[in-house]
């Protein structure tokens, strides 16, 4: 259920030009607004008495729709991840463009920024910040706080229906005049800020209509495929592990050659699986497969193989990092210590309860059974299981079960500097419209809060 917000917004007011307009109500959106409207957060000063008269367009009836549901309703700001380069390194090949932006407003800047609102953070593991409150709504609210009182206007269940411009020609470029909303109401301003989102959780209003409007008006747009998304499995019995999550657990990535005869058993069996990675981390059992930040995290990758169409497993191995000696002896001496036990008594620590009665069930080993009963070749199968407790690929889920997408607006159609269009001088751009991976951990919110500011600032003219 998606919390909504008790923040009563200014009146839609008409004016003859606004000085910027921001399509988008989400995090890059709501930063944006208040950025131009104060005359900047880091820097104070404005460019004119009072600072800029800016209107921000929902389509929904509420903002920040998506942004409650992130973190889990807990809201996962950003990240400190103190080494500079270890950070860039979640945004993939093309953190290159972000260095600029990122040297305006970092995620320290947003620490700050959300500390001035009134809000006070935590940071917890893999440096992850949430708000103290661990809610998502004293978030937006603050947010929303931000721009409304830097006299920031709201048109909220305004749908647009794309922009009305003038044309680039050779070296000049175009200007967009106005947004042409549905139901044929036009607002003009002097610049333009595109925070309409990518396509993931489209229930949220974010369905690619940005896309629709830039592709109209000659930028390039990367196709969009759901990206942090968890992962179907074929095996129906997961279902029985759905809430059951491990903390730190060993993931490894088996791929079968597509051009390997998938009739033959033989060639389909595990010896001609190759292991293409390993990640350490987080899962979440889902009634349908597999999720968490690790999983998340390399479901590009996952996706990547299967439309390859290769056949792709993934291992679990609950004593990763555990040499084979150690944990072979550590293994025989709980079954000594507790012969006189039955096996679903066992305990260990790595491994959830129900997910040692499932391996139990798949080695063919009775946990009624005395622990003194099972024989030195049932006892490997158990381990062999833990080490490699495997699922077969079906899919990634799609859109609606995406935490982002992929694909977006060509970067290369962006000067990072201002996040204003190569194309048209006053349009720019902001958050999720952007072409960008990235892991999850804080690193798409911040994606928001520094465009989204670096926009503002510049389309507010702010010095």
């Amino acid at each position: 259920m998606i919390k909504k917000s008790k923040i009563q917004h200014p009146t839609f007011n008409i004016h003859p030009i606004y000085d910027v307009c921001i399509i988008g109500g989400g995090p890059a959106g709501l930063m944006a607004a208040g950025t131009a409207g104060k005359g900047g957060f880091v820097s104070p000063k404005r460019n004119r008495e009072g600072g800029c008269r800016v209107l921000l367009i929902e389509k929904n009836e509420e903002l920040g729709k998506k942004l409650l549901m992130t973190g889990g309703g807990r809201c996962n700001i950003t990240n400190l991840e103190p080494d500079k380069q270890k950070f860039m390194s979640n945004f993939g090949k093309k953190k290159d463009f972000l260095y600029t932006p990122f040297s305006v407003f970092d995620s320290e800047d947003t620490v700050r920024f959300f500390n001035s609102l009134g809000i006070k953070t935590k940071v917890e593991e893999n440096f992850r910040v949430f708000p103290e409150s661990d809610n998502s709504l004293d978030i937006l609210e603050s947010l929303i706080r931000f721009a409304r009182n830097n006299n920031v206007e709201f048109k909220l269940g305004a749908e647009v229906a794309g922009f009305d411009r003038e044309e680039y020609q050779g070296q000049k470029l175009g200007k967009i005049k106005s947004v042409l909303l549905k139901n044929g109401t036009m607002i003009s301003a002097k610049s333009f800020i595109l925070t309409s989102g990518g396509k993931s959780h489209p229930e949220t209003g974010s369905t690619g209509d940005g896309f629709v409007w830039l592709k109209k008006i000659g930028h390039k747009v990367i196709d969009s495929n759901p990206a942090l998304v968890p992962i179907k499995t074929k095996e129906k019995w997961i279902n029985e592990l759905a809430g059951v999550s491990l903390q730190d657990v060993g993931i490894s990535v088996w791929s079968l050659d597509h051009s390997l005869d998938k009739q033959s058993e033989e060639l389909r069996s595990d010896l001609n699986f190759q292991k293409v990675f390993k990640r350490q981390g987080k899962v979440l059992f889902t009634h349908e497969g597999l999720s968490g930040p690790a999983i998340l995290n390399m479901s590009k990758d996952v996706g990547e193989l299967l439309s390859y169409g290769n056949e792709v497993k993934i291992s679990l191995d609950f004593f990763s990092g555990i040499g084979l000696d150690v944990i072979q002896e550590k293994f025989k001496k709980i079954f000594e210590d507790n012969k006189n036990k039955k096996v679903k008594n066992l305990v260990f620590k790595e491994v959830p309860a129900k997910i040692f009665e499932k391996v139990l069930e798949l080695t063919g080993v009775d946990g009624e059974w005395n622990i003194n009963q099972i024989m030195k070749e049932e006892r490997v199968m158990i381990l062999e299981k833990l080490r490699k407790f495997d699922f077969t690929v079906e899919k990634l889920l799609g859109f609606d079960k995406s935490i982002v997408s992929s694909g977006g607006l060509d970067l290369k159609e962006v000067d990072f500097k201002t996040m204003q269009s190569k194309l048209y001088e006053n349009l720019y751009f902001a958050g999720d419209i952007l072409d960008f991976d990235r892991q999850s951990g804080g690193f798409s919110l911040q994606l928001c809060w520094t465009t989204g500011y670096v926009a503002g600032k510049n389309a507010g003219g702010i010095e």
